[in-house]
């Protein structure tokens, strides 16, 4: 069989959140319908959300041991060597059996070790990187890898030029495909149009920062008459339902999780989030004015620099998860007292959106694999 007409083998790992799951499923479905026969084995790690995420996605998936260094408790550290090799020695394994023709790493405790026994056995690599300050394991990966696919455009300053591919975040289609969907936003969350409509999510956890500052704002926005859908996650849900109720605010639909983003999106006149690769992605493709709010810890702070790639242009308001409380409200009322503002956001932002970044990146891992 001629290497043109048999089936590929792609190895895909990383994980341990939706910001690195999403974009790997996006990945495999668009190399899937290039090219049908494709066989697909995902890596990632035990106990993450990916172990569920992937098999529902309908593909199969192997985890590996491996673990983050933890900051916060410094004795669950103790067998942290240990799960390292466990884990080197599994991908070795794993890579041996599947023989892979490329192997796709989408950052994430387990794309290590996955990559770094592909790269051992000159297997083809390449990385997808979602931030704008990429993580520790992607850099470390750079030297060896054929193809680093990024975001942002700057990353220079990280890996070497020649290897970068810019091609945006993959996300998910239907939740950035607004057309059409505005009456159905505007029935789901019971709210009238022809008024201001600000969508708040700190994604489906919920963000402690921008439920405070959203809780502190609520007497500022029911008097400026905001209508606001609140996701809270879990955490926070009856507490911000208590607080909305107690000033009968009943123009604040409070969420726990909001399942159909592309509704909410579609009737969002402003969206307050945090900073994440992802959301960032999906706000530059729906084209909508944002205030961001990155999450303080995050990884190397990766969310502020995320923000920065915006608000340096001019595409987004940032307020940081300290002054959320104190800025937070007055933000949301200047901004949406402000149509001119609030076209300028727009027009900036939506320069900024990547289309079709899965199936860019599934025909640089089809190339790969084939050469």
């Amino acid at each position: 069989m001629s290497q043109s007409s048999r089936s590929l083998r792609v190895m895909i790992s990383g994980g341990g959140t939706g910001g690195h799951i999403f974009p790997a499923i996006a990945i495999a479905n668009a190399v899937k319908e290039r090219e049908p026969g494709t066989e697909f084995l995902f890596v990632g790690a035990e106990g993450k959300m990916e172990m569920d995420k992937v098999p529902a996605a309908g593909y199969r998936i192997e985890g590996l041991p491996i673990r983050g260094f933890q900051r916060t408790a410094l004795w669950k550290n103790v067998g942290l060597p240990w799960r390292l090799l466990k884990s080197m020695l599994k991908a070795r394994r794993l890579v041996r059996e599947f023989k892979p023709d490329i192997a796709v790493g989408v950052g994430g405790y387990a794309s290590g070790p996955t990559l770094a026994a592909a790269q051992r056995a000159r297997v083809r690599t390449l990385i997808q990187e979602q931030n704008s300050f990429p993580g520790a394991t992607n850099r470390l990966l750079a030297r060896k890898v054929d193809r680093i696919c990024v975001a942002y455009a700057g990353m220079e300053k990280f890996f070497p030029q020649e290897k970068i591919l810019l091609t945006g975040n993959p996300v998910r289609q239907e939740v950035v495909r607004l057309t059409g969907k505005h009456p159905r936003g505007l029935e789901q969350f019971g709210l009238q149009d022809g008024r201001s409509i600000v969508f708040i999510t700190g994604g489906s956890l919920g963000a402690r920062g921008i439920n405070r500052g959203i809780e502190a704002a609520l007497p500022l926005l029911k008097d400026q008459g905001v209508q606001l859908i609140w996701q809270t996650g879990a955490p926070y849900f009856k507490q911000a339902q208590e607080a909305a109720a107690k000033l009968g605010y009943t123009d604040c639909k409070v969420h726990e999780f909001v399942s159909r983003m592309d509704h909410a999106y579609a009737i969002a006149d402003l969206v307050v989030a945090r900073a994440g690769a992802i959301s960032v992605s999906e706000l530059c493709l729906v084209q909508l004015p944002a205030i961001l709010v990155p999450l303080p810890t995050a990884a190397e702070d990766h969310q502020t620099m995320n923000a920065r790639a915006l608000t340096d242009r001019g595409a987004a308001v940032l307020v940081t998860d300290d002054r959320a409380v104190e800025d937070l409200g007055g933000e949301i009322v200047r901004l949406i007292g402000n149509r001119n503002e609030l076209a300028r956001l727009r027009m900036a932002i939506a320069g900024l959106g990547q289309q079709n970044a899965a199936e860019a990146i599934a025909s640089e891992v089809i190339r790969l694999a084939r050469a």
